[in-house]
């Protein structure tokens, strides 16, 4: 708070002084004082009025700041007038009663939109699981029926069986600390896993694969990582070359951090678009051009990632992208084991 806003708001209690003393002064001059008597009692005046406005001001600014303060500290700002003082003054009583009001009626808001949410994120969940029921049978169809068009329709398949995973690790990704489970974890097996989730889709446009030695051991959760991988494959997929497509996964050690990248020679992303591609419902220019693109995908990666507190990062020289993992090294779990 302002001195000058501080003494705009006390106007009305400074003119009404000033007339006051003005009008004190008159009378004292028609009875017969003195003008040094008249100034002394003046300057008398202005000076009770001047510390009593000063004191005013220090004592608000005070208790302003610690209220901001409070607030600063508070994750919930809505909380506030639980954890404020009452107020002395009759007009700030009247605030403090209208904040808690609108406290409360924030808090019942809160949890019913809390609720909704929980039902709807529920529902989702359900709905994934029945769903993968007919997809699973239908898989086994057309793997006990193989055909050019069995192997069409299991391509599809599988793209039908990652949108049905996305919906699912989008609803879960708020409460991630409630599913996931942190372990030993072969890099080996997750990668060579998530190749086979989507080795028809691989077949299909025809994607080389090299894979380097990954025989590296971290801690984190499997089928996470294999989410996460399948999403950067399917991108792989959706901008890859119009030539000959390359898929090339391989790993390599940074100071305390195991680093897994996934490289292709696709489309590449352009230079504009590279500190954006983490944004939900972000394209870019190659979305404009290949409209099944979402922005959901690399957006769910990241936000995964962060609630595990793996590392990812993106780098394209306009013609190919590499999307890393970084994974920490538990020195004292190695250590141990060791």
């Amino acid at each position: 708070m302002s001195g000058k806003l501080f003494l705009k708001n006390h106007l009305p209690v400074i003119l009404l002084n000033l007339l006051g003393a003005l009008a004190l002064s008159l009378f004292l001059l028609a009875v017969g004082n003195d003008i040094q008597t008249v100034l002394f009692i003046l300057t008398a005046w202005m000076l009770v009025l001047a510390l009593y406005l000063a004191a005013g001001y220090v004592s608000r600014k005070k208790r302003l700041e610690k209220l901001l303060e409070m607030a600063g500290q508070l994750k919930e700002r809505y909380l506030l007038p639980e954890v404020m003082p009452v107020p002395d003054q009759a007009e700030e009583q009247v605030y403090y009663q209208l904040l808690k009001m609108a406290g409360k009626s924030m808090l019942e808001r809160i949890g019913e939109v809390e609720r909704e949410r929980g039902e709807y994120r529920t529902y989702i969940e359900q709905w994934v699981h029945e769903v993968k029921t007919p997809i699973t049978a239908l898989k086994l169809l057309c793997e006990n029926n193989r055909s050019p068009f069995s192997r069409e329709v299991l391509a599809e398949l599988e793209n039908i069986n990652r949108c049905a995973e996305q919906a699912l690790y989008y609803a879960r990704s708020e409460h991630t600390e409630k599913d996931y489970s942190i372990r030993e974890m072969s890099l080996a097996d997750v990668v060579h896993g998530a190749i086979a989730d989507n080795k028809y889709l691989l077949r299909q446009c025809d994607m080389a694969i090299t894979v380097d030695d990954l025989e590296i051991v971290v801690y984190a959760d499997d089928k996470w990582v294999r989410f996460i991988l399948n999403q950067i494959i399917s991108n792989a997929v959706k901008y890859r070359s119009p030539e000959q497509p390359v898929l090339h996964i391989f790993t390599e050690r940074s100071g305390d951090q195991v680093l897994l990248s996934v490289a292709d020679n696709g489309l590449g992303i352009p230079e504009s678009d590279l500190p954006r591609i983490f944004e939900k419902g972000f394209t870019g220019q190659n979305g404009r051009t290949i409209h099944s693109s979402t922005g959901i995908g690399l957006y769910l990666c990241k936000r995964l990632c962060d609630k595990l507190g793996i590392g990812l990062a993106a780098s394209s020289s306009g013609s190919g992208t590499t999307i890393t993992l970084s994974f920490h090294i538990n020195d004292f779990i190695t250590g141990v084991q060791s």
